[in-house]
């Protein structure tokens, strides 16, 4: 009778276990594809990521930048200060989207140009993303001024000089 206990205990255990993998491998399949990692122009440019991968790019509308095509087709720069990176978008853009703006777009880099399939703009006058905000904290060049070399340290850029 014990011995009948004991394999059943045991049968229970590993089903259990069992369920408990096929139901995290089931999960993480399900989000592959809705985990996005934020980059800002200065890691694009130190590191660029595969035309498969999806990412948000974050950073500031550089002024003079944004041109508007046919239809709904806009093109612009988003800059952390110290890179730049080309976007285009086919869509309607935020009430609040504009040059000198903060944005995060979602989308993939192809052939150098970062082809959003989502942009966002900030709210207000005090909003920006906490990443957008980082970003451009830690190149030092909260002005607008461009240095003419930048160094990338892993989660930011920073002047040449700085290093």
């Amino acid at each position: 009778m014990k011995s009948l206990k004991k394999r059943r205990r045991i049968q229970i255990i590993v089903v259990a276990a069992l369920a408990l993998s096929l139901s995290t491998g089931l999960i993480g399949y399900a989000m592959r594809d809705g985990i996005n990692f934020f980059r800002s122009p200065s890691q694009v440019a130190a590191e660029p990521p595969t035309e498969a991968e999806v990412f948000r790019l974050g950073g500031m509308v550089e002024e003079g930048s944004l041109r508007r095509g046919q239809g709904e087709e806009i093109a612009f720069r988003v800059t952390d200060f110290c890179h730049s990176v080309d976007v285009t978008y086919a869509g309607i853009l935020p009430d609040l989207f504009g040059e000198n703006e903060g944005t995060v777009a979602t989308g993939r880099l192809v052939n150098g140009v970062f082809v959003a399939s989502e942009i966002l703009a900030k709210h207000d006058e005090t909003y920006m993303p906490r990443e957008v905000s980082d970003s451009i904290d830690a190149s030092g060049n909260a002005a607008g001024d461009t240095p003419d070399d930048c160094v990338y340290h892993g989660g930011y850029a920073t002047s040449g000089s700085d290093t």
